[in-house]
């Protein structure tokens, strides 16, 4: 499988990686409904026997259960033992309530209970998960992060859904080996400035959700989007609502063909689309079961043709 080097790391990345939000389970608020733990353990290893060689998580996805489903899948795993990739800066208390913090303890805190959970002797890319509204407080956390690689706890710094001016701010502390922002066909806002930006820098993007969080696989339908249980966030977002779903759907119909042409799923398309871009070295696909993955995996060497590129440019505008 093809690869590529993440940012100014050593890290050398397959295009798709497996993303455990997921498969976390229900019990926070982001949950994405009732999750079976082995066929989330399933999933993780169908995308390595598939040649994915890098698993991202994070402490908040289940609180917590998302790491430790992640450990329980590489115990039970003979191959090589592939990147694992976590976030800090969103924690919970006893009633499940999600805040965040980047003060310098409670980084430390966390890199210490993700180490735990994932039963690691380090973190191969540890990423700050959200930044604050505190400009001080997101200082502070970059610069804990710096120190927790200095001191061999992680290998390599990151960061998650920050702006330029913010990663502005870290390069001058600490150099950033890749940003994990959403980007796909109905999430584009990292075109304009995210994108050169990192790509200005030399930092790796690894972007998620290059399929709309399930919009764009193909199998999301009306009918399916208005029976999501209560407890799956996707029932609040607008993206699952009207006038947007209808839209979207709409969208997936010409995935769809493209994908016809080459024996592709919609859902692949969608990803192909979202690799597309230099500056992106990988995406984070996630799957509850492995038939989910398998339907997904083929994005790793499918690529558009620059006229279906403009086919599907055209129908979103």
């Amino acid at each position: 499988m093809q690869t590529q080097t993440l940012g100014n790391s050593d890290l050398s990345i397959t295009p798709i990686g497996f993303g455990s939000w997921a498969i976390g389970g229900p019990e926070w608020a982001y949950g994405w409904g009732a999750q079976d733990d082995r066929e989330g353990i399933e999933a993780i290893h169908r995308a390595l026997d598939l040649g994915v060689n890098w698993i991202d998580t994070a402490a908040v996805y289940g609180l917590g259960h998302s790491e430790e489903l992640v450990a329980r899948a590489l115990d039970g795993w003979s191959g090589s033992r592939p990147y694992v990739f976590t976030k800090c800066g969103q924690r919970w208390d006893e009633q499940r309530r999600v805040r965040r913090s980047l003060r310098a303890a409670s980084v430390r805190k966390e890199c210490e209970e993700s180490l735990r959970r994932l039963r690691a002797e380090a973190i191969d890319l540890y990423q700050i998960h959200w930044p604050t509204d505190d400009p001080a407080e997101n200082e502070e956390g970059w610069s804990t992060m710096a120190e927790l690689q200095r001191e061999g706890k992680v290998r390599w710094i990151g960061l998650s859904n920050w702006n330029v001016e913010q990663m502005e701010m870290a390069r001058r502390i600490a150099p950033i080996t890749s940003l994990q922002p959403p980007y796909s066909l109905i999430d584009r806002a990292i075109e304009q400035e995210i994108l050169p930006f990192c790509k200005r820098e030399g930092i790796g993007v690894i972007a998620y959700s290059p399929m709309g969080s399930g919009l764009l696989t193909g199998a999301m339908t009306r009918e399916r989007a208005a029976a999501l249980p209560e407890n799956d966030w996707r029932r609040r977002d607008p993206e699952f609502q009207e006038p947007k779903l209808s839209h979207t759907l709409t969208l997936v119909e010409t995935l769809r063909e493209i994908g016809s042409r080459h024996g592709r799923s919609p859902g692949e398309v969608a990803i192909a689309w979202t690799l597309r871009r230099p500056e992106v070295t990988g995406a984070i696909v996630g799957g509850r079961s492995a038939k989910q993955v398998e339907g997904t995996i083929g994005a790793q060497d499918f690529r558009l043709t620059p006229g279906e590129i403009a086919e599907i440019e055209r129908m979103i505008g």
